[in-house]
């Protein structure tokens, strides 16, 4: 299994967020996450296109944006322009699902759709395999440093069967506290890109923890 790790600027010095992001890419980051939060769907504010935009020339690692918004549609176009990429939405605010991924897909860039915690796998039955990668939150977003939800293990299992049951190539990717401690069982249950924010940010060497993470995740 190819692991991924994503490291998660939410959690990063904003002070100083070009450099932590090259930090994060001298470590091996496969992918750099940007939470987006719109105080709607969830309770706070983060970044938007602008910010993107300013940091994009830092690095060539691939930015990964989640748009936790209650209307990501709207302005899909500008963070795409920003330099997205791959796009996650979230399946709980859009109607039109299927509509949603088919046009970021036909933008040239991945498409994602997160599920909450609390919301069923039954949601992608008719669209799985048109995904590049399926984000299962593992905490209920909106904050950093949340700890792991233990029962996210099954879901992710049952994501994994779903997926292979369909000989599909779509990545499983989880968020929300993924730390040395549990990212090992949470790769057994089947995840293969590991979202980590305060996990990475807060050890004493980042770009260090990288590594170590995904050592400690292979199978």
């Amino acid at each position: 299994m190819v692991i991924q790790i994503a490291p998660s600027i939410l959690s990063a010095d904003f002070a100083r967020l070009g450099e932590e992001i090259v930090l994060m890419e001298k470590g091996g980051a496969d992918w750099i996450h940007i939470d987006v939060m719109d105080a709607h769907f969830v309770p706070n504010l983060t970044f938007g296109p602008p910010v993107i935009k300013a940091i994009r020339p830092v690095t060539k690692v691939p930015f990964d944006v989640h748009l936790m918004m209650d209307n990501p549609m709207d302005y899909i176009d500008d963070f795409i322009d920003a330099g997205a990429d791959s796009i996650t939405v979230h399946a709980e605010v859009l109607s039109h699902l299927h509509r949603s991924v088919t046009y970021i897909k036909q933008k040239g860039i991945k498409a994602a759709v997160s599920l909450n915690p609390s919301t069923p796998l039954n949601i992608l039955e008719y669209i799985l395999e048109d995904l590049d990668m399926v984000l299962l939150m593992t905490v209920n977003p909106g904050f950093g440093g949340q700890s792991f939800i233990p029962s996210m293990i099954k879901k992710i299992r049952l994501l994994k069967k779903m997926v292979d049951e369909r000989q599909c190539k779509t990545i499983i990717q989880v968020d929300g506290g993924i730390s040395l401690k549990n990212i090992r069982e949470v790769a057994e249950a089947g995840a293969n890109c590991f979202v980590a924010g305060s996990s990475i940010f807060s050890a004493p060497d980042p770009a260090a923890m990288i590594s170590q993470m995904r050592e400690a995740a292979m199978l």
